[in-house]
């Protein structure tokens, strides 16, 4: 135990600013407030376990020194791209996994519900809500029209007879998922012995609060339509919906219980105590201790070595006054659109003209990218969902050439009016895509995949979003517009961010 605690104290104390990172989530974010919960819990059923655990001699498990230098560089490689759900899922991975490198399999195999139990303090999950929101709006719409009243619909907006409803972040039920795994799983360790119960329940614990998130919604909506928007369009909006859940998931939990089995009872007599350890296991134990605090260490060498060659050099992005082909700065153009990129490092925002058409070009620059600066964020997106000018409609892919090869962009259609102010006239379509040292890709991922593996090979983590847009026009107008844009001046495009790079 003592060798354990000065463990974790050192893995604390290298690794406090991913710990602290998690608290600061867990303090001002109400859909990861239960994280506060998780450690105590844990401990609590592992306290239960003791005398399960008393019948089993400890013993360092060397071979989990593999896994945890594996686990450390990837903590290495999250915060190299600045992913907090990578370096948490690290952080937790590691104090796990200390158990067994510490105590062994057969001292692990008892607790190994509580130590998995403590990845539920790691706060993720959001990236599924936009896929929670469209099914909430599919289902809402679909409801709606069910119960006979007509809905015209365009992307997370709908308009009813009596006004008008918008799916947002608040809609998308992703708390109550969250929440419902996290007591579900809880639940199901508590009450049942089969495996296949307990992953039964789990599965309805994720079921139910999707469903029960699409129903609420509909009621909402219901209840606003049918009182002349009277009842559940302000706060009483939300107090329906957590009331909702309350009792949808204590129905849960009262109907789960009914098929409850005896937890097994481990008879005190058939215990013995542990086994003092001679010199020998004293100094294995010791011995992998101190290569397990050597492993967790090597990372932070890494990163202090990786970030005396980055460039903190404020960044100058001039706008181009002409492109190729004849395109030109429009001076007089008012800025009809701005992506919602949080704190570039630079940033331009022109729209340029030829003889036969205008775009708008969007260039955001990042460089020593860190939390509070980063390219690929959730944070960062076209139009946030409570933008009151505009609103995204439709979303897609386009393959273009840029430069040598074809890239598949990102594409949208955003809305300027409000849906019920039926102006729909202002349209704009919108493509995107990232710049990774000089590598183009549109997906976040694979984005996030180059900017590491570029700042591992000491280049940098220089990298940008071009985004391009022009008013929505019949007949694939805009589309082949942006193209011709794109494919005559991209080569001057990536020529302008390479001379940035350079100038570090």
């Amino acid at each position: 135990m003592l060798v354990m605690g000065l463990l974790l104290a050192w893995v604390f104390f290298l690794y406090r600013d991913t710990g602290i990172s998690m608290v600061t989530i867990w303090e001002r974010s109400e859909t990861f407030t239960h994280g506060f919960l998780v450690p105590p819990i844990a401990m609590w059923l592992i306290w239960r376990q003791r005398q399960a655990i008393a019948a089993h001699s400890p013993q360092s498990a060397f071979w989990v020194l593999l896994p945890v230098a594996a686990v450390a560089f990837l903590w290495m490689l999250g915060e190299l791209v600045s992913v907090n759900a990578v370096t948490q899922l690290g952080l937790v991975a590691l104090v796990v996994l200390s158990v067994p490198a510490i105590f062994g399999l057969s001292v692990s195999r008892q607790i190994l519900f509580p130590l998995g139990f403590l990845f539920f303090a790691v706060p993720i999950g959001e990236f599924v809500m936009p896929q929670l929101m469209e099914w909430t709006a599919d289902f809402t719409v679909f409801a709606v029209r069910l119960s006979g009243v007509p809905v015209y619909r365009e992307g997370l907006e709908f308009v009813i007879p009596s006004g008008s409803w918008s799916v947002v972040e608040a809609c998308s039920g992703v708390r109550y998922l969250i929440a419902s795994i996290t007591v579900g799983t809880l639940f199901a360790y508590l009450n049942y012995q089969s495996t296949k119960r307990r992953l039964l329940f789990i599965l309805v614990s994720i079921l139910v609060p999707i469903v029960a998130n699409w129903l609420r919604a509909y009621m909402i909506v219901m209840l606003g339509h049918l009182s002349g928007n009277t009842l559940a369009t302000g706060v009483d909006h939300l107090i329906y919906g957590w009331v909702f859940f309350g009792v949808v998931i204590m129905l849960m939990f009262l109907v789960g219980s009914r098929w409850s089995e005896p937890e097994r009872v481990v008879d005190p007599t058939m215990s013995r105590a542990m086994t003092q350890q001679g010199d020998k296991g004293t100094a294995r134990l010791w011995f992998a201790s101190a290569c397990f605090a050597a492993i967790v260490a090597v990372p932070h060498v890494a990163l202090w070595a990786i970030n005396q060659g980055q460039s903190t050099a404020p960044v100058s992005l001039a706008s181009p006054s002409t492109l190729s082909q004849g395109w030109q700065v429009s001076a007089s153009a008012t800025k009809a659109f701005e992506p919602s990129f949080k704190n570039p490092s630079a940033a331009i925002n022109n729209t340029y003209s030829n003889q036969r058409a205008a775009v708008g070009m969007y260039l955001g620059y990042y460089r020593h990218q860190g939390d509070d600066r980063k390219l690929v964020s959730s944070s960062n997106v076209l139009v946030k969902s409570n933008d009151t000018h505009r609103a995204q409609v439709a979303t897609g892919q386009k393959m273009v050439v840029m430069g040598e090869k074809s890239v598949a962009l990102r594409t949208a259609v955003l809305r300027g009016a409000a849906l019920s102010g039926g102006a729909n006239a202002d349209r704009l379509a919108v493509w995107q895509v990232y710049w990774i040292n000089g590598t183009l890709t549109s997906n976040d991922y694979i984005a996030k995949a180059y900017s590491a593996f570029y700042q591992l090979m000491g280049r940098g983590d220089d990298s940008a979003v071009i985004v391009v847009y022009t008013p929505e026009a019949p007949g694939g107008a805009a589309e082949a517009t942006l193209e011709s844009f794109l494919t005559e001046n991209y080569a001057a495009i990536n020529d302008l961010l390479l001379k940035v790079r350079s100038a570090r």
